[in-house]
């Protein structure tokens, strides 16, 4: 399980995407309640399409926070200009389900999964960090208009194969005025070069379809919580059965599986393995975990290492992680692990 096949694929999307837009949106409805009210809880989801962008979901929140606002702010920070028709229909949370998280309980079933590996500095798998790698600086040239032509939305995609790059894709929507062979030029030399090196043995797929003139709401639909694989390990692990975005911490969809990332980077971190994969699972309302479970790539057992050093109760992991901080907006595109100075990404010796 945690062997990396010889040969896989992994992607990226830049933060103009439409499904990271939606993303991007929850996230900082979510940091707007938490730094009005730490206690707030959230569940905002978030549906763009053609003109119109629907807000949805519960708050239980004491915070005041106008969510058409911050939804126009966030996409126009991205860099649209389209003028949106914003509907706002976030509901109360029902007390059937606070009930039960009031007392420190789970906040939903389920089962959540965190990986780390040393082949990275960033304790990722390689095609993760690159794919991501490229989605980044994409959106750098863009903003920082070396390349003028570049617009907000866009993909990437690595293919390796024995550890090395065989295939680099970039999709990026673009003005009118260029053609695509100059875009290509401008992505060998700007884009693909500096994050892979030296290109003599890479397939570079620049705009497979030809134009992309037309991207973000304008082109397709974006959903909250639509790009998971983008979020964690690029399919390369087990996901589990709930998206990030747009939820609180008492939602263990996002804190549980945050917190297996801290064990898994840890557990690599202070040699108990190359590779490991930590699982836990939830009962809604119960505090206590049902399963907490960790392997390396050998197959060997660390769980009552982990159950002995780490508490996978939702409270704690909270505490632990410090998860009541409004930090959630900037996780909300280009991967939510890897990166430092995320709490769930501090190395503690065990």
């Amino acid at each position: 399980m945690l062997h990396l096949l010889n040969t896989y694929t992994t992607e990226s999307v830049t933060s103009g995407h439409p499904d990271k837009v939606c993303d991007q949106i929850s996230d900082a409805i979510l940091d707007a309640c938490l730094a009005q009210d730490p206690k707030s809880r959230v569940a905002v989801e978030t549906f763009g399409s053609h003109g119109t962008l629907m807000i949805g979901g519960e708050v239980t929140t004491n915070a005041k926070v106008d969510m058409k606002k911050i939804a126009n702010e966030v996409y126009k920070s991205i860099g649209y200009t389209q003028k949106l028709k914003i509907l706002n229909t976030v509901a109360r949370q029902s007390n059937d389900i606070a009930q039960g998280v009031d007392t420190g309980g789970a906040g939903d079933q389920g089962i959540m999964y965190g990986y780390a590996t040393d082949e990275t500095k960033e304790m990722l798998p390689l095609g993760v960090v690159l794919a991501h790698g490229l989605a980044r600086r994409l959106e750098k040239l863009r903003r920082d208009k070396t390349l003028p032509w570049a617009r907000p939305d866009g993909k990437t995609q690595v293919t390796i194969k024995n550890g090395k790059v065989i295939n680099a894709l970039c999709s990026t929507q673009h003005a009118k005025n260029i053609s695509q062979e100059d875009i290509r030029k401008d992505l060998v030399k700007h884009l693909f070069k500096p994050i892979l090196g030296n290109l003599k043995d890479i397939e570079i797929l620049v705009n497979p379809t030809g134009k992309f003139e037309v991207g973000g709401f304008e082109a397709d639909a974006g959903l909250t919580g639509r790009k998971i694989m983008v979020d964690t390990y690029g399919g390369l692990m087990p996901h589990g059965g709930g998206a990030f975005s747009g939820k609180d911490a008492t939602k263990v969809d996002r804190s549980a599986a945050y917190m297996c990332r801290f064990v898994a980077k840890n557990l690599v971190a202070n040699g108990y393995g190359k590779k490991v994969l930590v699982t836990v699972a939830y009962a809604i309302g119960r505090v206590e975990p049902v399963m907490v479970e960790a392997f390396n790539e050998k197959g060997k057992d660390l769980s009552k290492i982990v159950q002995k050093h780490f508490d996978f109760r939702p409270r704690a992991i909270i505490e632990r992680l410090e998860l009541r901080k409004p930090v959630f907006r900037e996780t909300a595109a280009y991967g939510h692990f890897g990166v430092t100075g995320r709490s769930w990404e501090k190395i503690e010796k065990i």
